[in-house]
C-alpha cells in the first residue's frame, strides 16, 4: 500500500497556480533529461494557452519520497467555478496560493468558503515574494482575516504558510531566506496534508468528473471514498434521485504523470476512473453491488445568466461550417450538459431556438469558441441576466467586483460603475495604484469590461463574482450609439467607406463580403442608419485636379466573440462561424424592421 495525498490548488486568476504546477511536475522528475515541457504545460487546451488562463480542473500525480501526491489544477476565473465546487470532493487538503503584492481577491474568497465547507485544511502559499513594493507578512495576515470572516475552525485557521517565487522556482518557510528548490513545499505537503482516512464499510466512489475516450466511451472520475474496487467487480450506481442501477467496473485507471495506467484493484483513497458503468452522471455515486450507500451529491450553484442560441440563418449560412442544422447544434449541447456542470439548456417554442443558461459571458462564449472551431455555424442573441421572485420581490444576481488601477484614473472608473447602479465598499491603497470595491448588479457588468479599458488606457484589472440574488435595481442604462447597417449585399467598396466615415466607426474591412442587414459600424448618434456601402464611383471622361485623392480608412474595430456579445443590442444577433464572427439584425430587411417597431410600440 503506498501513502497517498489528495491536494487541489486553488488561487485567483493570475496568481501563478499553473506555473507552480509546472514546478512540482518538474521536481517530481516527470520528464526525461531529453524532454523540454516548455511553461504552463496543464494549460493544454488551445483556449487556454490563447487566453493565459485556466478553464479545465485536471488531474496529475508525482512521487515525491514514496509518497504518491495527486495535484487537482482547478481554474481562477468566476465563471468557470462549477468545475472548482466538484474537483474540490476529490481532495483531502487544499493547497491556496495568494500574491505576495495583491493579497486574496474575490475568486479566492469563493473558492476558499467552498473548501472549508468541505473541511478541507488550507496549506497558505504566499507566491511573487520578489515583487516590488510586496507585503508577505500583510497578506499572511490578510488571509488569516478572510478565513475567520468564512468562520472556518480553529484547526483550519492554524494554516502553515510557505513563502516563494513560483516563477522562479524556490519555496521557503521564511520569504526572506531564498532557496534553490521547491522541495520545503513537498515537504509540507507531506506534512501537513492527510491521507485520506477511509472509513469501514463498503464501495463508495462519488462521481466528480466524467471523460469521454473515442476507442472505449464514458468513464466515471472520482476518488475512492471507502472500500475496494476491482476488475469485473460488480456494482450499483445511485443517482441523484436515489434510483439504483446495475454494472460492472469492466477497466480500471489510475493516474501516473500526465497518463492513466489500467489496474486490476485501486487503492482507497485514491483518485481513478471507472469504464464500465452505464448511464451516469456527476454527482452519482458508485457503491457496493449488495449494500450499496449513497455519498452527499454535488450542490451547484445556479447560472446567472442565459443566452438564446439558434441556427444561422444569414444568407451566408453553410458556406464556412459543416455543422448548421438544429439538430446538430442540439446535439452539441447535450453533449456539453454531461461534463459542465453550470450549464443549463432549455428548449424554446421554435425548434431551432434553445435558450442556454450559463455563469457568465466568458462561460458561455468559451463554449460558443469551441463550437466554432469544432465547426459549427450559429448566432447567438444578447445576454440576459436571470430574473427572479424572491418571497414576493422582484430579484436579480449582484456581484462582488474588483477594480485596481492607478489612483490619478478612480475618478473615471467609480463614475462609471456608479452610472450602471454600482455602490462602493472599499478604496484601498496599494503604492501608486488603488483598488476599488462594488457591489453591483451582473446587467452592469455586461459591456462594461471594454469600456473600462478604455477609458483607463487599458490600466484597470476587473474580476467579479456572484454574491447573491438582491432586489432588482430599475433601469441600467446601455449602449449610447445606434449602429450602422448594410442596405445591400455585395462587397464593401473603400470609395463608400470613406464617404460615409463621417457617421462613424466601421467593423469591417473594404472589400470584405456584406450583407442585407448586417451591422458594419456604429453610428455616431443614438439612432440606427442604414447605409449603403457597396456603391462604386461613378466614372465620367471628365478629370480635375484633385478629384482622385487616396482615400484614408481607418482602420475598422474588430471584435472578439466575448466583446461581440457584450456589444449587440436587444434586436441583434452575433453569427459566429469557424472563420467570421459578424453582427446582425435579427430582422435583415428594414421594411421588416419598421413594421416589427410599430408592433411593438
Amino acid at each position: 500500500m503506498k501513502s497517498i495525498r489528495n491536494i487541489a490548488i486553488i488561487a485567483h486568476v493570475d496568481h501563478g497556480k499553473t506555473t507552480l504546477v509546472d514546478k512540482m511536475l518538474l521536481a517530481g522528475q516527470l520528464f526525461g533529461d531529453h524532454e523540454k515541457p516548455g511553461e504552463l504545460i496543464m494549460d493544454s487546451n488551445d483556449q487556454e494557452r490563447e487566453r493565459g488562463i485556466t478553464i479545465l480542473a485536471k488531474n496529475v500525480s508525482i512521487n515525491y519520497k514514496g509518497t504518491k501526491i495527486n495535484i487537482i489544477d482547478t481554474p481562477g476565473h468566476a465563471d468557470f467555478g462549477g468545475e472548482v465546487e466538484r474537483v474540490l470532493n476529490m481532495a483531502d487538503g487544499v493547497l491556496l496560493l495568494v500574491d505576495a503584492f495583491e493579497g486574496p481577491m474575490p475568486q479566492t474568497r469563493f473558492v476558499m468558503d467552498k473548501a472549508l465547507k468541505l473541511g478541507l485544511n488550507p496549506l497558505v502559499v504566499v507566491n511573487k515574494v520578489d515583487k516590488p513594493n510586496c507585503t508577505p507578512e500583510e497578506v499572511h495576515e490578510m488571509v488569516f482575516d478572510l478565513m475567520f470572516s468564512l468562520d472556518a475552525t480553529e484547526e483550519q485557521l492554524d494554516f502553515p504558510t510557505i513563502y516563494g517565487s513560483a516563477k522562479n522556482g524556490w519555496m521557503s518557510t521564511d520569504w526572506k531566506n531564498e532557496t534553490d528548490s521547491i522541495v520545503p513545499l513537498l515537504d509540507a505537503i507531506l506534512e501537513h496534508v492527510p491521507e485520506h482516512k477511509a472509513e469501514e464499510g463498503n464501495t463508495q466512489m462519488l462521481v466528480t468528473s466524467i471523460e469521454f475516450s473515442k476507442y472505449i466511451g464514458r468513464m466515471a472520475i472520482g476518488r475512492l471514498n471507502r472500500g475496494t474496487l476491482k476488475q469485473n467487480q460488480q456494482l450499483t450506481l445511485i443517482d441523484r434521485e436515489g434510483n439504483q442501477t446495475k454494472g460492472k467496473a469492466r477497466n480500471l485507471y489510475v493516474y501516473e504523470g500526465f497518463g492513466r495506467v489500467e489496474v486490476e484493484e485501486v487503492q482507497t483513497g485514491d483518485i481513478c476512473a471507472v469504464f464500465g458503468a452505464e448511464g451516469f452522471d456527476i454527482g452519482d455515486t458508485i457503491a457496493h453491488a449488495e449494500n450499496p450507500e449513497a455519498l452527499p451529491t454535488i450542490a451547484i450553484d445556479e447560472p446567472t445568466l442565459s443566452m438564446t442560441f439558434t441556427i444561422n440563418d444569414s444568407p451566408f449560412f453553410g458556406k464556412e461550417g459543416k455543422y448548421v442544422t438544429s439538430r446538430h447544434i442540439k446535439d452539441r449541447l447535450t453533449a456539453e450538459l454531461e461534463r459542465n456542470l453550470a450549464l443549463r439548456v432549455e428548449e424554446t417554442d421554435s425548434a431551432d431556438t434553445f435558450r442556454v443558461f450559463g455563469r457568465g459571458v466568458m462561460h458561455l462564449s468559451v463554449l460558443i469558441e469551441t463550437m466554432r472551431r469544432e465547426g459549427y455555424e450559429l448566432q447567438i442573441g444578447q445576454p440576459q441576466v436571470i430574473i427572479k421572485e424572491i418571497d414576493g420581490v422582484k430579484s436579480e444576481p449582484v456581484e462582488e467586483m474588483t477594480i485596481d488601477l492607478p489612483e490619478h484614473m478612480s475618478g473615471t472608473a467609480i463614475n462609471m460603475v456608479t452610472q450602471r447602479k454600482g455602490i462602493m465598499l472599499s478604496m484601498t491603497n496599494k503604492g501608486e495604484r488603488v483598488v476599488l470595491e462594488f457591489e453591483v448588479p451582473s446587467r452592469g457588468i455586461i459591456g462594461m469590461r471594454s469600456n473600462m479599458l478604455t477609458a483607463t488606457q487599458g490600466e484597470a484589472i476587473m474580476t467579479h463574482r456572484f454574491k447573491e440574488f438582491q432586489p432588482y435595481k430599475g433601469d441600467i442604462p446601455g449602449r449610447m450609439n445606434g449602429s450602422l447597417i448594410s442596405m445591400e449585399q455585395g462587397k464593401a467598396i473603400p470609395f463608400s467607406i470613406n464617404n460615409l466615415q463621417d457617421r462613424g466607426r466601421f467593423f469591417i474591412e473594404a472589400g470584405e463580403e456584406i450583407y442585407e442587414g448586417q451591422v458594419i459600424g456604429e453610428n455616431s448618434r443614438a439612432s440606427d442608419l442604414v447605409i449603403n456601402v457597396t456603391k462604386t464611383k461613378k466614372l465620367t471622361n471628365m478629370r480635375s485636379s484633385g478629384a482622385d485623392d487616396k482615400a484614408r480608412l481607418v482602420p475598422p474595430r474588430k471584435f472578439s466573440l466575448e466583446e461581440a456579445l457584450e456589444y449587440i443590442q436587444g434586436d441583434e444577433y452575433v453569427e459566429a462561424t469557424p472563420e467570421s464572427i459578424r453582427l446582425r439584425k435579427i430582422l435583415l430587411r428594414e421594411a421588416e424592421r419598421k413594421r416589427g417597431s410599430k408592433i411593438l410600440f
